[in-house]
C-alpha cells in the first residue's frame, strides 16, 4: 500500500487539518509529498485541478480543502459555501477516478447529521433528518462529496475512504472572531476582553453540548485512514464505502468551555451569554466505535491541548503589543 516515498496530495496544505497532515507526514518520514498554494490552482477550476493531475501524477490523495467557517459566515455565504465546497470535491474526486489513484481521503463533518439525534451519533443517521439551519449549505456540499465517494467506491471500485471529524481546534486555527469556530473565537474574544478590562458577551445560551477532538488527533487518523488495510475497512463496512466518525470522546458544554476558557486566562469579569443568537444544534457528539474498532485511538486530553492552544495565543499576543 502507501510507502515513504509514495506521491500524496495534500489538497488545502495551508488549513488547520492540512498544515498537521504535512507535519505528521514529515515527522513519519514521508517525502513526496505533493501541495500547491490556492493562488496558483483554484480547486473550483475542474480543467486546471485535471492538469495538475495528469502533470504531478499523486498516487494518493488528501482532500482537505474546503470553505469553512463558524454560524455567523454560513449564515452570511450559504451560496458560496454550498457551490465552492461542491466544485473542489467534484474536481478532487473525479480526478480520482480519471486518474486511478491508489487512495482517497475525504473530509467531511459532524455537522452532515440530522439535527435531532440519538446521542451519541452514528454513521447509519446520515439523511434520516433535517440538517441544522445555521450550516445547512456547508452540510448539504459535504453530503454530496459522501454520496460521489459512495458512487465511485461502489460503482467503479474506487479506494476512497471518508472520516466526519467533530469539532477541530488547534494552533493554526483561525482565530477572527467573525469568521471562525467556537474555540478560536472564545479564545480571542477572553484576550481581547482582558486588554480593554471588559466584560465578554458570548453568543447564544452556553446551553450546547460540543466533543473537540485535536487536529494533530485528526492528522493521525488521516494517516492511519492511508495505512490500514482494504481487508480491515471492508470487514467494518461490510464492503460498502468506509465512513467512520472521528471523535474524541469528550463533551463539553458552550457555557462551561467559557469559564474553562476564563480560569485558563484568569480573566475576572462578567460573562453574559446573548440569547438573541442562534445555538445551533444542542448536541452532536459522535460515536467513533467504528473507527475505534480498527484500532484508532485519540491521545490529546482535551484540557490539555487547549491550555497549550491559549498559552501560545497570550504569547503572540504579549509579543505583538510590546
Amino acid at each position: 500500500m502507501i510507502k515513504k516515498n509514495s506521491k500524496i496530495f495534500v489538497a488545502g496544505h495551508n488549513g488547520l487539518v492540512g498544515k498537521a497532515v504535512l507535519e505528521i507526514f514529515k515527522k513519519k518520514g514521508y517525502k513526496n509529498i505533493l501541495v500547491i498554494d490556492r493562488k496558483k490552482l483554484d480547486l473550483r477550476n475542474e480543467k486546471k485541478v485535471s492538469l495538475f493531475f495528469k502533470k504531478n501524477k499523486p498516487e494518493f490523495l488528501v482532500i482537505c480543502a474546503a470553505r469553512v467557517g463558524g454560524i455567523l459566515e454560513n449564515n452570511n455565504f450559504p451560496l458560496e459555501f454550498l457551490v465552492d465546497n461542491i466544485d473542489i470535491e467534484k474536481n478532487l474526486l473525479l480526478a480520482t477516478k480519471k486518474f486511478n489513484l491508489k487512495r482517497t481521503i475525504f473530509l467531511g463533518s459532524s455537522c452532515i447529521y440530522p439535527k435531532t439525534n440519538k446521542i451519541p451519533i452514528k454513521e447509519e443517521y446520515l439523511m434520516n433528518g433535517k440538517l441544522e439551519p445555521t450550516n445547512e449549505s456547508y452540510a448539504l456540499s459535504k453530503i454530496v462529496g459522501i454520496k460521489l465517494s459512495a458512487i465511485l467506491h461502489d460503482h467503479y471500485k474506487k479506494d476512497i475512504v471518508c472520516l466526519m471529524p467533530t469539532n477541530v481546534y488547534g494552533i493554526n486555527d483561525n482565530f477572527e472572531i467573525s469568521s471562525s469556530h467556537v474555540v478560536p473565537g472564545l479564545i480571542t474574544k477572553f484576550i481581547n476582553a482582558i486588554n480593554k478590562d471588559q466584560d465578554i458577551r458570548i453568543w447564544g445560551s452556553g446551553k450546547p453540548v460540543r466533543e473537540f477532538i485535536h487536529v494533530d488527533d485528526l492528522a493521525n487518523a488521516i494517516l492511519f485512514s492511508l495505512k490500514v488495510s482494504k481487508m480491515k475497512l471492508n470487514k467494518v463496512n461490510k464492503n460498502k464505502l468506509p465512513l467512520f466518525n472521528v471523535g474524541s470522546g469528550e463533551s463539553i458544554s458552550i457555557k462551561d468551555l467559557a469559564y474553562l476558557i476564563a480560569k485558563i486566562v484568569k480573566f475576572k469579569n462578567k460573562i453574559i451569554f446573548d440569547t438573541k443568537y442562534p445555538d445551533g444544534t444542542l448536541n452532536k457528539n459522535l460515536d467513533s466505535s467504528k473507527i475505534k474498532r480498527i484500532n484508532w485511538k485519540r491521545k490529546i486530553n482535551f484540557k490539555n491541548g487547549l491550555s497549550k492552544i491559549i498559552q501560545a495565543r497570550l504569547k503572540k499576543y504579549i509579543l505583538k503589543n510590546n
